[in-house]
């Protein structure tokens, strides 16, 4: 019982404040057309005038284009806090670089003033328990359904390309972070946490996924993963955490979330 409550305590943290992390290295990130880096020639840059900066979207606007319930009729769907957002705004780390990825599993802005920014929590419905099923049927059920993946869904906004400087930011972060880091939260000093690349996902203009492993001595292992795909100057991040300790990735959610994209 006791180490149940100290492990829920844990991963609550880690959902919410990035506190008992790890992050992946860098290994997938995908452009759009890869023509993003082409630099145009001299005579054509003097003939064509410069495009305007983009401008980030408001709350109101990404509010619109973040997952609702129509969209994923097989998860269940939670609000995140202002509180529970801000939470890892203190997060520290040994390992300096590795900061705007502590922040981005906080459901943080990695880097930046964003012009807007919505988060949600998603978790696939439990599957139905006939009413004949034995007791212990049930109680196997309820214990899958606790260890079932909860995603934290973030899209941020930026004027002209803070987004793309913020999806950098998380790409820089994977060597450095690679061999692990200590994460600190409110003066508590958590366990240490390494990188291993996961499965590439092709969506958005860029893309990359981490897994993050975290050593802690009270409860083992602990297993999360970080998505993050950037769509033009909107930034969308997941963060799947499980009360197993180990989560799935969230396949599912991020490809329902780059349809509202386009």
């Amino acid at each position: 019982m006791g180490g149940t409550i100290v492990r829920n305590a844990l991963l609550r943290r880690t959902v919410l404040s990035a506190s008992a992390v790890s992050l992946a290295l860098f290994a997938t990130a995908c452009g759009g057309s890869g023509k993003a880096d082409a630099k145009p020639s001299a005579s054509a840059s003097a003939a064509a005038p410069a495009a305007p900066a983009a401008k980030g979207k408001t709350d109101a606007e990404l509010a619109g284009m973040i997952l609702v319930q129509a969209d994923l009729p097989t998860h269940l769907f939670k609000s995140v806090s202002e509180k529970d957002a801000n939470a890892g705004q203190g997060a520290t780390s040994d390992v300096p670089e590795c900061l705007p990825v502590l922040r981005a599993m906080a459901a943080t802005p990695p880097i930046g003033s964003p012009t807007g920014a919505v988060r949600t929590a998603v978790a696939a419905k439990p599957k139905p328990v006939a009413k004949e099923a034995s007791e212990e049927d049930k109680q196997l059920a309820a214990q899958n359904a606790l260890g079932a993946t909860a995603t934290v869904v973030s899209l941020y906004s930026y004027d002209g390309d803070g987004a793309q400087k913020a999806f950098r930011s998380l790409v820089e972060a994977g060597r450095p972070c690679e061999k692990g880091f200590v994460p600190t939260v409110a003066g508590e000093q958590l366990g240490n946490t390494t990188v291993r690349p996961f499965t590439e996902v092709k969506v958005g203009d860029e893309s990359l996924t981490y897994t993050l492993a975290m050593w802690d001595d009270e409860v083992g292992r602990l297993s999360t993963e970080l998505v993050v795909v950037r769509k033009t100057n909107t930034l969308a991040v997941f963060y799947a955490q499980s009360m197993s300790g180990t989560a799935e990735h969230p396949k599912e959610v991020v490809e329902a979330q780059a349809k509202k994209f386009g």
